[in-house]
């Protein structure tokens, strides 16, 4: 059964930093053959697909939201994703999903039928 699951959420000042991970799992997602990426949707406010990073890691794709603060990295070995999150606002506060065996290129990020989807993670910056 394949499976996405985040973790690294929590509450922190405006300024701040988190690290989200993500790890997949399941026979179809072993491989680490396919791209992986974050979106989030905060409260009243359509889902925002904010970067991804493709099978090799050499492509990435990034919000202009989120460009410049947040990087995103993956560990294709055990099939694991990060995101580092620096200079956080309170527009960034969000649930946050991470995706596998997602659509990414350099401008965009984008789901399919064959997407898997994480059951997210919040993320709360105070201002």
């Amino acid at each position: 059964q394949e499976q996405v699951v985040e973790s690294g959420g929590g509450l922190v000042q405006a300024g701040g930093s988190l690290r989200l991970s993500c790890t997949a799992s399941g026979s179809g997602l072993s491989s680490g053959d396919y791209s992986m990426g974050w979106f989030r949707q905060a409260p009243g406010k359509e889902r925002e697909g904010i970067s991804c990073i493709n099978s090799s890691g050499a492509t990435t794709y990034y919000a202009d939201s989120v460009k410049g603060r947040f990087s995103i990295a993956r560990v294709k070995s055990n099939n694991t994703l990060y995101l580092q999150m620096n200079g956080l606002q309170s527009e960034d506060t969000a649930m946050y999903y991470c995706v596998a065996r997602v659509g990414c290129a350099a401008f965009y990020v984008y789901p399919g039928p064959n997407t898997r989807w994480g059951q997210g993670t919040q993320v709360t910056v105070a201002s």
